[in-house]
């Protein structure tokens, strides 16, 4: 797979972004939180923000790009989307969407913007791991470079440590300086 510079770039800046991660940041203001139910119909936030970066009804809006949540299922171990997995997963289904100049892939967009946290350890932050890709289809394109203007689908999962404690989406920027807002999805 051929990178380009930009790519390079912005897989450096994940990889530290996912490295830094466990440093600690001053508390930000907080920031507009949503609640999703996950089942297998759509479901929508009630949530309204107008800065340049926001998060609010399963739309990240930031001015290089936009993801769109289309979809959100929990798949338990063995099913069809996590038929490797050694545990349940949450899976979540987007589009991207470039607004620059610059190319962007759907995996990257997604990875390094988003953080899930299932809060069910009572001393420490419970940031999820995430899964394999849960949907085949995305496979060839996951990693496909998005032209301005263009849309890209894809999908990606996170191991659930239980099947019950909601499911905290957070999103960021400034390498997960900044948060942008978060949406908690119940497992049902």
């Amino acid at each position: 797979m051929r990178l380009s510079k930009n790519n390079s770039a912005v897989l450096a800046l994940v990889t530290t972004a996912l490295l830094l991660s466990s440093c600690s940041a001053p508390a930000a203001e907080p920031k507009p939180q949503t609640t999703t139910a996950v089942s297998s119909d759509d479901t929508a936030d009630e949530s309204e923000t107008t800065t340049e970066a926001s998060f609010a009804d399963n739309v990240l809006t930031l001015p290089e790009y936009t993801i769109t949540i289309t979809d959100t299922k929990k798949i338990a171990v063995g099913q069809p989307g996590n038929e490797y997995g050694q545990k349940p997963v949450i899976a979540f289904w987007y589009e991207v969407t470039n607004n620059s100049d610059d190319t962007i892939d759907p995996s990257i967009a997604w990875i390094g913007t988003f953080t899930a946290i299932q809060d069910n350890d009572p001393n420490a932050v419970n940031e999820l791991g995430v899964g394999m890709l849960p949907d085949e289809q995305f496979l060839d394109s996951q990693l496909q470079d998005i032209k301005k203007g263009g849309t890209v689908a894809n999908a990606a999962a996170y191991e659930l440590d239980d099947e019950t404690t909601p499911v905290e989406l957070v999103a960021s920027n400034d390498l997960g300086m900044t948060e942008i807002g978060r949406a908690t999805f119940t497992l049902q």
